[in-house]
């Protein structure tokens, strides 16, 4: 071999190794990364009440000791940080004596690159670039932390922003919620994720660059593959038209059986969990079918979808604060959204909540979700008050947001509720938010992984870091 090929061939391999170690990292699911680096000293919190397990009733005077960004121990009454010989001498005693302490809470359909959307929203979707969606998402990340959200599922995400700001986050580098991510969300062609919907035709090969659309099973398997080499956590699909999609083309099935049942065998060959986008009870049905693990905003709920439900063990995921946003936005401007997506965004105020009434006596399993994004970040927990509005308890919406939504995340043994071994994510409120459940809407104290996040008591320093 001559010295120039050589020299070539060693810097084709120096190339292929280090393509290879900037690919790896964002080939690992953040499921299999340690979250945040956590901190190394111990901290004792003293709650004067602490809802330790959501379901269970809440107790008073507790202690909990938090080392190395977990809960170590819970303890009844308030213990002095000598009363734990592991904490060591620099353990930093946090005096939540006079609040409500619950675990971090956890949001299960977020889309954290925007809150735009009707015309301001597709105009956002060409006018700005892959760069301002990050810095939006990063925005956004730190508005829902505040708000007491320690854990999200991201449900849409088009250029890879929410999967890079995923592992910036799990690594410690900027603050936000421990993320779930689904990548590019998939629908068929014409389908509610049909990115060139509403846009004129010489477009549409600019727009649709990204694979999701999906016709045909082998298309469809190829569509979630795709999204799993890209390192998502679950898959995210659309079985039904939906309501800010720019067609008239209604919120009924929009994929055959054999698609969805493609797409759900798929992702659980890869042990990739699946989420539907369903309004219409026969997309619903569809879905559940085939496996789903849960249904978003099933707004069109009928009985064969609640015993579909049932059987299945499928999570049911409310979406209520969506109208919240379609109302405020059509405050500001009437003319926010225009043809069709405004009588679908009509429709869909009035009807709000009547599936939730029946969900909830049928005994379906509910998840907390928002569909933020739709509404405003950092306002997620507005949906409290909408659960609470539509027939759940206080108590069953709370557990809704940790120890229901931990077990549809795939995460019940980190979070959800605060149990030794447990990552160390707490919440603090003035009030009882088992009797008002919107005193969530006022988190004055934000724990994740061991860390203050946030701290807005009288006295103390605002947002932590």
């Amino acid at each position: 071999m001559t010295s120039q090929r050589r020299t070539h061939a060693a810097s084709h391999h120096w190339m292929r190794t280090l393509g290879w170690a900037l690919l790896l990292p964002c080939a690992l699911p953040v499921l299999a990364q340690d979250a945040s680096p956590a901190t190394s000293s111990c901290s004792v919190v003293q709650a004067g009440r602490l809802l330790d397990r959501p379901g269970h009733a809440a107790r008073g005077s507790i202690t909990v000791l938090v080392c190395a960004g977990r809960v170590r121990a819970v303890r009844d009454g308030f213990v002095d940080a000598a009363a734990f010989p592991e904490a060591g001498a620099q353990a930093v005693v946090i005096d939540l004596r006079d609040r409500f302490v619950l675990p971090g809470l956890i949001d299960s359909h977020v889309h954290l690159t925007s809150d735009k959307a009707g015309v301001e929203g597709q105009l956002e979707g060409i006018s700005k670039g892959v760069a301002d969606h990050a810095y939006e998402a990063a925005v956004n990340a730190r508005k829902t932390l505040d708000a007491g959200f320690t854990t999200v599922r991201n449900l849409g995400d088009e250029d890879g922003v929410t999967l890079a700001l995923r592992d910036a986050v799990a690594a410690g580098k900027l603050p936000g919620p421990r993320i779930v991510d689904a990548g590019t969300p998939i629908s068929t062609t014409a389908g509610h994720m049909d990115p060139t919907l509403g846009f004129r035709d010489d477009l549409h090969a600019a727009l649709d660059v990204h694979g999701n659309t999906c016709d045909g099973v082998e298309a469809c398997r190829k569509a979630v593959r795709r999204q799993i080499a890209r390192g998502v956590d679950v898959i995210k699909i659309a079985t039904t038209g939906g309501v800010n999609s720019r067609i008239g083309a209604g919120l009924g099935q929009q994929m055959f059986d054999d698609e969805a049942r493609a797409i759900v065998e798929t992702a659980h060959l890869y042990k990739k969990k699946v989420a539907v986008h369903a309004h219409g009870a026969d997309g619903i049905a569809l879905a559940l079918r085939a496996g789903a693990d849960s249904i978003e905003h099933g707004t069109l709920m009928d009985d064969t979808d609640l015993k579909l439900l049932r059987q299945t063990g499928a999570y049911y995921v409310p979406t209520l604060s969506t109208v919240n946003g379609y109302k405020e936005r059509l405050a500001r401007n009437p003319d926010a959204y225009t043809g069709e997506v405004r009588q679908k965004i009509e429709w869909r105020i009035g009807i709000t909540g009547q599936a939730l009434e029946r969900a909830v006596p049928a005994g379906v399993k509910i998840a907390f979700g928002t569909d933020a994004g739709v509404s405003l970040h950092g306002r997620n927990a507005d949906e409290f008050e909408l659960m609470v509005a539509h027939g759940m308890t206080p108590m069953t919406a709370i557990q809704a947001a940790t120890v229901n939504a931990a077990d549809l995340l795939g995460l019940a043994d980190e979070v959800g509720s605060l149990e030794p071994g447990k990552r160390a994510d707490l919440i603090a409120v003035s009030g009882d938010p088992l009797h008002d459940v919107t005193t969530l809407k006022r988190v004055e104290w934000v724990m994740k992984d061991g860390r203050v996040e946030k701290d807005v008591r009288a006295g103390a320093a605002l947002g932590i870091r």
